[in-house]
C-alpha cells in the first residue's frame, strides 16, 4: 500500500490524466494486491477464529439497505439495533428504522418476533443452535438476522465459499479504530469487510454489493461497543411478556419488515 500511496502523490503532484490514472490503478490492483491474498485469508480466519471463541458476545450497529427503484434510483434504507449473543444456541436482538421496531428473542427452543410499534408478537417452535436459527431465518422466513454471517461457527468458511477474488487494501478508520481493509468478490456480490487491529479483531464494517442488478444495491453494517465474557448479559433469551402484546400469527406480524409497507419487490433487471 506505500508504493500505491507514492504513485498517487506523484499523479496528484504531476497532474496525470484521468485515463493514465485508470491505467496505473488497474495494473496495481491486478499485480501487486494479488500477492497479499493469502495475509487478507489469513486475516479474516483470524477475525473468524476470534469471534467464534466468544462464548458471549454483544455489539451494537448501524445498517443502510440500499434497493434501486424501477426508475434507476438509489434509496437508502436506515437502522440501528444491538445483538446479545450466548453459544451455543441463545440470541436477543433489536432493530429499529423508520417503519420498524423489532425485537427478536431466541432461547435454544422458541423463536419469538416482537412487533414493538404495534405490541403484537408472533412464536416459532426451533429447537437447535444459532447457526440453525441463522440458516432458518434467511431461507424459510426472509427475515435475516443482522451480521447474520460473521456469527456463525463457520463463518471463515462460508464467507469464502465461491468466492474468485481477494485484495487487502490496507488500513482504514472505522469509528476512531485502524483496521484492515480486506475486498472479496464472488460470482453475484462484491464484499468488503474492515477488521479491528488488535488482541480483538472484532468486524468493524462489512459491505455487501450486488453485481447482478442494475446499480449495484449493497447492504453495509457498521459495528460498535463490542463486549465479550462477563460484560455481556447472561439473561434475558426468553420473551417474557411484560407490554401484554398480543400473539398473531407470523404472516400477520407488522412492522417488522425490512422494507415499508408502501414499498413493491420488482424484478431484478
Amino acid at each position: 500500500m506505500k508504493k500505491l500511496t507514492r504513485i498517487l502523490v506523484k499523479i496528484v503532484m504531476g497532474g496525470i490524466s484521468t485515463a493514465a490514472v485508470t491505467l496505473l490503478l488497474v495494473s496495481y490492483w491486478s499485480t501487486d494486491l494479488r500477492a497479499d491474498e493469502t495475509d487478507a485469508k489469513n486475516i479474516l480466519k483470524a477475525m473468524s477464529d476470534y469471534i467464534e471463541s466468544q462464548e458471549a458476545l454483544s455489539f451494537e450497529y448501524d445498517s443502510i439497505l440500499e434497493i434501486v427503484t424501477t426508475d434507476g434510483q438509489k434509496l437508502g434504507l436506515a437502522s440501528s439495533g444491538s445483538v446479545i449473543l450466548k453459544r451455543p444456541d441463545k440470541i436477543r436482538a433489536t432493530r429499529s428504522s423508520g417503519f420498524a421496531d423489532v425485537e427478536i428473542f431466541f432461547n435454544g427452543k422458541t423463536l419469538t418476533l416482537l412487533g414493538k410499534d404495534l405490541n403484537i408478537y408472533s412464536q416459532i417452535e426451533l429447537p437447535g443452535t444459532i447457526d440453525h436459527l441463522v440458516n432458518e431465518l434467511k431461507d424459510t422466513y426472509n427475515r435475516p438476522l443482522p451480521a447474520a454471517d460473521l456469527l456463525l461457527s463457520n463463518s471463515y468458511e462460508e464467507m469464502m465459499l465461491d468466492v474468485v477474488d481477494v485484495k487487502d487494501l490496507g488500513s482504514g478508520v472505522i469509528g476512531g479504530v485502524e483496521c484492515d481493509h480486506l475486498a472479496f468478490r464472488k460470482k453475484e456480490v462484491d464484499w468488503q469487510i474492515w477488521i479491528a487491529h488488535g488482541d480483538h479483531p472484532y468486524p468493524a464494517r462489512y459491505v455487501i454489493t450486488s453485481t447482478f442488478i442494475d446499480g449495484g444495491p449493497q447492504y453495509s453494517i457498521q459495528t460498535r461497543n463490542w463486549k465479550t465474557g462477563n460484560k455481556v448479559p447472561s439473561k434475558g433469551f426468553t420473551f417474557l411478556n411484560p407490554t401484554m402484546a398480543d400473539n398473531v400469527d407470523l404472516k400477520d406480524l407488522e412492522g417488522t419488515d425490512h422494507l415499508p409497507g408502501h414499498f413493491k419487490i420488482g424484478g431484478a433487471k
